[in-house]
Formats: C-alpha cells, structure tokens, sequence
C-alpha cells in the first residue's frame, strides 16, 4: 500500500521517528493506532452517556461520603 503524506507533515514525521529511536513505518502505524483508540474511546463514552441515568447517578452522588470526614487530600482547590 502506497501512502502519500503532505510534505511538511513526512518531514516532521520523519524528525520524530528519528528523535524517538523508531522507524518511520513504525512511527506512523502507532500514530494511526493511537488515533483509532482515541476515536474507539469517544464512541464507547457517548454510547454510555446515551444510557445514563442522571437522576440515580445524583441520587447515588449525594449519599456517597455520609457520616464519614473528609480524608486528608479531599479538598477542592
């Protein structure tokens, strides 16, 4: 398979590559893998989010840490 790439995007690739120690073909199969899982990954999220159940995921919230202080490294900010 033949795969053209602009230019200046080869160039950094290959300045890339050659910085972290890989071969240019690797460099672009992980580049490629990265990008599927992180598209893989907003898919699964927003069919999950579809699903949600706002107010039980509230109701649940608002119970969490009832009668117990707050541990140390807790807060907020």
């Amino acid at each position: 398979m033949a795969l053209r790439l602009q230019s200046s995007l080869l160039e950094e690739a290959r300045r890339v590559s050659e910085r972290e120690g890989v071969a240019l073909n690797q460099f672009i199969n992980v580049a490629v893998a990265e990008k599927l899982s992180a598209i893989r990954t907003e898919e699964y999220f927003q069919e999950r989010s579809s699903r949600a159940n706002l107010p039980k995921a509230k109701r649940i919230l608002k119970r969490t840490g009832k009668g117990k202080p707050a541990l140390p490294g807790d807060e907020l900010g």
